[in-house]
């Protein structure tokens, strides 16, 4: 299939770039690119494994630490101002 495509100056260097070091077409090189782009594009996309937080004991609170007042008064010492 024959087709006119604007390239943006940025992906034109590089083509050109590696159009010299491997010696070969432009045409291979912006059809092998295309091959590529569309099998990434089109693949499903990879499991990730679940984000897991390592439990970590840290004791009975001295505070209740849901009373914000009450943990900084306890974490600064009564006698800070």
């Amino acid at each position: 299939m024959r087709t006119t495509l604007t390239i943006d100056e940025d992906v034109a260097v590089q083509l050109e770039r590696l159009r010299r070091s491997r010696d070969a077409s432009l045409k291979e090189l912006v059809n092998e690119a295309l091959r590529r782009g569309l099998r990434d594009m089109t693949a499903r996309p990879k499991q990730r494994e679940p984000f897991r937080t390592k439990v970590f004991d840290m004791g009975t609170p001295l505070v209740n630490l849901d009373n914000v007042a009450e943990a900084l008064a306890y974490a600064e010492g009564e006698n800070f101002k």
